[in-house]
């Protein structure tokens, strides 16, 4: 057999490596697990994560950082989802192996 490519561009190496960095935290893995499948307001996050508003603000904001969260306004709501499908499944198999249903 062939040697197995896990990561064959350079791009792709920085982009897990901040993902895995961003993902390091409780309260970011928490976050990116309840917007596995959805695009949500904050307010919402903050209920499914039981946090404080800021801080999951703030917790937001870096993951925005990263370019693993993007948000945009609608009317008075904040709305976040994961921005890269990578990310996404990298996500999903997290949740998969680590996160309640409840999350």
């Amino acid at each position: 057999m062939g040697e197995i490519a896990l990561l064959e561009k350079e791009e792709d190496i920085e982009k897990a490596t901040r993902a895995l960095k961003a993902m390091a935290h409780p309260l970011r893995l928490k976050i990116l697990c309840a917007l596995k499948n959805d695009e949500l307001p904050v307010l919402e996050i903050v209920n499914k994560v039981g946090s404080s508003q800021s801080n999951i603000s703030q917790h937001i904001d870096i993951l925005r950082t990263k370019n693993i969260v993007e948000s945009r306004r609608d009317g008075n709501k904040i709305l976040c989802k994961i921005k890269d499908t990578k990310v996404l499944k990298l996500v999903s198999n997290i949740q998969a192996v680590f996160c309640s249903e409840g999350v």
